[in-house]
C-alpha cells in the first residue's frame, strides 16, 4: 500500500491592504511599505479606532475577480448583490488563485476538485436594518417592537441572511466553478487559515480529491466588528502614526491594528500537477492544531501554539533545526507576543533561538481569519524570491520576547512554520518547504 500523496501549491491569490496581486504584496513587503492608513470605509469618529489596514484596491466590483470567461463573469456579477464584502473578498482571492494556477474549466475534474474555506463570524451592517427600523417608530419617535412583525420585517431584504452566512465563500466558489469534490467551511477565527490548508492537504493526501482550493477571509474593519475588536483586543494607541502602529515583539508595542483581507491557495496532488505541467511554488509538508485553556476557560495561547507547532513538525517528519523561518502570528499585543515568543522558545530552544522570526501583520494589522493565509502566501513568496522580509516597526527588543526578530532582508531557508492562534486558545500551524523532485 502506497503512502500519502504529496501535496503542492500551484496557485495563490490575495486581497490585502498591500494590494490584490502577488506582485503588489511582495513589492510592499520588500519596500517596507505599510498598508495601515486612516479609515475610509465608514465614519469612524465615534469609534475607538481611527486607522486600519483597509483593502482599498478591492471595490467589490467584477473587475476585482480577475479575468473571467463569459458565463462565470455573469454568474459572479449577479451574485455580488447577495454576498457581503467579507465573502466577496474570499471568493475573489480564490478566483485569483485558480487563475494563477491555470485551473480553468476543462483543466480539472470537477468531481475531484473541492474547497475548504475559513472565516470568522460574519455580522450584518447597521444599514441593512435602517428602513425596517424606521417603519417601527411610534408617535413618540421611539422604536416600538410590537410593530416589527407587520411593519418592520416585511421591509427587510428577504435575502439578507444569505449575505452573512460564513459558508458562503466555499459555497459560491464551488457553484461558480462547478467544484463537486469535498467542501467545508471552518469558523475558528484567526486559526481558520491553517486549519483550512491543513484539511485541504489531508483530503488530497488520502486520495479523496486531486485538487483543493484552500482559503480564508476576515475583517475587523466594520461598523460593528470594529467595536467588537476594541472590546476583545489590546488595540494600538490611537494617537500614533498609523503606519508605525503595529509593532510585533517590540518593547514599546501598544497593541494590534484592525484590518481586512483574504487569501487562497490551489493545492494539488503532485502527480496531477506534473501531468498538466503546472508551476509549483512549494510543498505542504505538514500541519497541526491544538486548543488549550484552563479549567475556567482562560486561554493558554503559549501551550496551544507550542502544541500546534510541534504537531505540524511531527506531521512533516521535520526537526526544529530544519525550519528556515517562523512566520509568527505577531499580533503586536503585550500579552499575545509574550505568549507566542514563549512557545517559539520552547519549541526551538532558547533563550535566543537561531530561527528567524518575521510577522507580516506589522505591515497591515490583523485581518481576522484571513490573516493566516495572506501571511502564508507572503512566506511562500519569500521562498520563491529567496529573501525574507523584515518585521516593520521593530526597533527595541523586548526581554520578554527573546526571539530572533528579522530586522533586515534575510535568508528564508528551505522551509517555514506558519502558526496562528485565537484569543480563545485555538491554534493552527502549517509547515511549508521548497519543492524538490
Amino acid at each position: 500500500m502506497s503512502g500519502p500523496r504529496r501535496v503542492v501549491i500551484t496557485g495563490m491569490g490575495v486581497i490585502s491592504p498591500l494590494g490584490s496581486t502577488l506582485e503588489a504584496l511582495w513589492s510592499a513587503l520588500v519596500a517596507g511599505q505599510s498598508g495601515v492608513r486612516p479609515l475610509t470605509a465608514f465614519d469612524a469618529h465615534n469609534l475607538p479606532v481611527s486607522y486600519g489596514g483597509e483593502a482599498l484596491s478591492f471595490k467589490g466590483e467584477i473587475g476585482d475577480f480577475g479575468p473571467l470567461e463569459g458565463e462565470l463573469k455573469k454568474s459572479i456579477r449577479k451574485g455580488l448583490k447577495t454576498i457581503c464584502r467579507e465573502a466577496q473578498m474570499g471568493i475573489a482571492a480564490a478566483q485569483l488563485a485558480m487563475q494563477d494556477a491555470g485551473l480553468a474549466k476543462g483543466v480539472y475534474d470537477p468531481d475531484r476538485t473541492g474547497a475548504v474555506f475559513g472565516s470568522d463570524y460574519m455580522v450584518t451592517i447597521p444599514d441593512d436594518f435602517i428602513d425596517s427600523c424606521r417603519k417601527c417608530l411610534g408617535p413618540d419617535g421611539k422604536f416600538d417592537f410590537k410593530l416589527w412583525a407587520l411593519a418592520g420585517l416585511p421591509a427587510l431584504n428577504p435575502l439578507w441572511l444569505l449575505k452573512y452566512l460564513p459558508n458562503m465563500p466555499a459555497a459560491h466558489l464551488s457553484m461558480y466553478n462547478d467544484l463537486r469534490g469535498p467542501n467545508n467551511s471552518l469558523t475558528e477565527r484567526e486559526a481558520s487559515s491553517g486549519l483550512a490548508v491543513g484539511e485541504a492537504a489531508r483530503i488530497i493526501a488520502r486520495g479523496h480529491a486531486d485538487a483543493m482550493i484552500a482559503g480564508a477571509t476576515g475583517t475587523w474593519i466594520h461598523p460593528t466588528k470594529t467595536v467588537h475588536a476594541a472590546m476583545q483586543f489590546e488595540l494600538a494607541n490611537g494617537a500614533c502614526d498609523p503606519a508605525a502602529a503595529c509593532r510585533p515583539f517590540d518593547l514599546h508595542r501598544t497593541g494590534t491594528v484592525v484590518g481586512e483581507g483574504a487569501g487562497a491557495m490551489v493545492l494539488e496532488d503532485l502527480e496531477t500537477a506534473r501531468k498538466r505541467s503546472a508551476r509549483i511554488y512549494a510543498e505542504i509538508a505538514g500541519s497541526g492544531s491544538s486548543q488549550a485553556t484552563t479549567r475556567d476557560f482562560v486561554a493558554l495561547r503559549d501551550v496551544a501554539l507550542r502544541s500546534a507547532m510541534s504537531a505540524a513538525m511531527r506531521d512533516a517528519g521535520m526537526k526544529p533545526e530544519a525550519i528556515g523561518h517562523v512566520h509568527a502570528h505577531g499580533l503586536a499585543t503585550r500579552t499575545g507576543d509574550v505568549a507566542e515568543a514563549s512557545a517559539i522558545v520552547q519549541v526551538f530552544g532558547g533563550p535566543a533561538p537561531r530561527v528567524p522570526v518575521t510577522a507580516a501583520k506589522s505591515y497591515f494589522g490583523n485581518l481576522g481569519a484571513g490573516s493566516g493565509l495572506v501571511e502564508l502566501v507572503a512566506s511562500v513568496l519569500a521562498l520563491k524570491h529567496n529573501a525574507l522580509f523584515p518585521v516593520l516597526n521593530f526597533h527595541t527588543p523586548d526581554p520578554e520576547c527573546p526571539v530572533r526578530v528579522v530586522t533586515s532582508a534575510a535568508d528564508p531557508g528551505d522551509s517555514f512554520l506558519k502558526p496562528n492562534v485565537t484569543l480563545q486558545g485555538q491554534a493552527s500551524c502549517v509547515v511549508v518547504r521548497r519543492y524538490r523532485d
